[in-house]
C-alpha cells in the first residue's frame, strides 16, 4: 500500500530494497536520500512511506504524525 513502482525504483536506487531497509533507515532519512536524487519529490511520498510501514493510506495519517515527519524532513 502507497508504495507503486515509481517509488520503489526511487528506494532501490538509493538502497532501500525491502521494508527491512526502510524500517532500519527510516522513512524520513529514505525520503531525503530519494529527495537528493529525485528533484521532483515532495513530502506527500514521506506520507507514502509512513503509510505503507502502517499499512494505511497516507491520508489516514494524523495531522500531528504527517507534522511530526513534515518538521523531522526539514531539520538540517
Amino acid at each position: 500500500k502507497n508504495i507503486g513502482p515509481e517509488t520503489e525504483k526511487m528506494l532501490n536506487r538509493v538502497g532501500i530494497y525491502t521494508v527491512g531497509d526502510l524500517e532500519n533507515v527510516g522513512v524520513v532519512e529514505a525520503w531525503k536520500r530519494v529527495c537528493a536524487i529525485e528533484p521532483r519529490a515532495t513530502v506527500v511520498g514521506l506520507y507514502a512511506l509512513q503509510g505503507a510501514l502502517l499499512n494505511i493510506h497516507w491520508n489516514e495519517l494524523p495531522r500531528d504524525m504527517k507534522e511530526d515527519l513534515r518538521a523531522r524532513f526539514e531539520a538540517d
